[in-house]
């Protein structure tokens, strides 16, 4: 699996913590969704201003737990697009401990461009295969 153009610190919280002190397997969606809406701004694909401006909506998520993640280590979540489809995008992220590359989770979203103003799905648009397309280097 090629690396990751785009990566995201995340910073494990002590909220994050399940009993047995580690992250706790929700928490690991919120991880993916911070790397998203990171890598979304950085395209220039989403200002970060309005959800309602945000056209994707979760589709279907996958998610392996390869590893346990701590309090106090030093994470970074890789985001990519591996495919975009018609109406769709699918999303691949890795978590892995900054200091070492140890690959705790990998997961994968399907995201539905969404028009959230008039409640259906939508083609995606040419300029985000353009952008996407140069980015992650599928011309």
């Amino acid at each position: 699996m090629p690396k990751f153009n785009f990566y995201f610190p995340i910073q494990v919280r002590y909220g994050d913590l399940d009993p047995q002190w580690h992250v706790n397997n929700a928490h690991i969606l919120t991880f993916i969704e911070q790397g998203r809406f990171a890598y979304l701004q950085a395209l220039g694909l989403w200002n970060g201003k309005s959800f309602l401006d945000l056209p994707m909506i979760v589709a279907d998520v996958h998610v392996s737990y390869l590893a346990p993640i701590f309090f106090g280590q030093d994470l970074r979540v890789g985001v990519r697009i591996s495919r975009i489809g018609t109406k769709s995008l699918t999303f691949e992220y890795e978590l892995e401990v900054t200091s070492t590359g140890q690959v705790s989770t990998r997961a994968e979203t399907v995201m539905v461009y969404y028009s959230y103003h008039t409640h259906a799905s939508v083609p995606v648009p040419d300029e985000w295969r353009k952008i996407i397309n140069e980015y992650e280097g599928f011309a």
